[in-house]
């Protein structure tokens, strides 16, 4: 079907309501007609417009991450406290992955810390008390590689969070709980004079933030904002620690 010539007919009527003679009556029809003609141009003009598509908020892509190495001044800052430290636990023997019926009771089923994770751990701990950071609450997951980690660096304060169990084999519903955690521990404020600690598993917190710890060691530096948001603010490498303390 034709669509009609809006256009044309608007300028024939503008052409006959301004001819001498015509009548007041015909001249008022004329000028309501065309004005009519004119919308009716106008909304077909708005429908040949096309729609910019929606944007899907959920698969837009996001910023990719830049990991920044701390500085002497953020050292210096982390000994007043205030901060969360998100220490990836140490090395592992990937000879040994996790088995089918791991239980968290049970190392013989997990993958286990090798001697080099045990040394550059205990290492990482003694570079934060040389460095005079102060350490106040410390969670741990419940895997035996970073309660292993916990117990090398910081000794017995460590406590087991099982909301900080190790994500990669879990559903996204599994993950809930874990995730809710791990961002209350990031976000909530510090008792002053003291950082948190807490020693987990680089899945965790790619899942929270996109970051991959890497390696294994690493130490993440956060500031915590309140109201579950907190701030990146370099991560420490555990051989950057002794560039650090010069």
């Amino acid at each position: 079907m034709t669509k009609p010539d809006t256009h044309t007919e608007a300028s024939a009527l503008r052409a006959r309501a301004t001819q001498p003679g015509t009548s007041v009556l015909t001249r008022t029809l004329c000028r309501a007609t065309m004005v009519a003609a004119m919308y009716a141009l106008a909304s077909t003009l708005a429908v040949a417009q096309p729609a910019s598509p929606p944007v899907n908020l959920a698969t837009a892509p996001t910023p990719e991450f830049k990991e920044t190495l701390a500085t002497p001044a953020l050292l210096k800052a982390l000994r007043k406290g205030g901060y969360v430290l998100y220490m990836r636990h140490g090395n592992t023997n990937n000879d040994h992955p996790d088995q089918p019926n791991l239980k968290l009771d049970d190392c013989a089923t997990q993958r286990p810390l090798n001697d080099e994770g045990r040394a550059v751990v205990t290492q990482v701990g003694k570079a934060i008390a040389q460095a005079h950071i102060p350490v106040g609450d410390v969670w741990v997951s419940p895997m035996c590689r970073a309660k292993e980690s916990a117990q090398l660096a910081f000794g017995n304060k460590a406590q087991v969070d099982i909301n900080l169990m190790y994500t990669a084999h879990m559903t996204t519903e599994q993950k809930k709980p874990v995730l809710a955690n791990t961002r209350r521990l990031l976000s909530e404020p510090v008792t002053p004079g003291t950082n948190r600690v807490v020693v987990a598993h680089a899945p965790n917190l790619a899942d929270v933030m996109g970051f991959f710890v890497k390696p294994e060691g690493n130490v993440v530096v956060f500031t915590p904002l309140g109201n579950q948001q907190f701030r990146y603010e370099a991560s420490i490498h555990p051989q950057h620690w002794a560039k650090l303390l010069k």
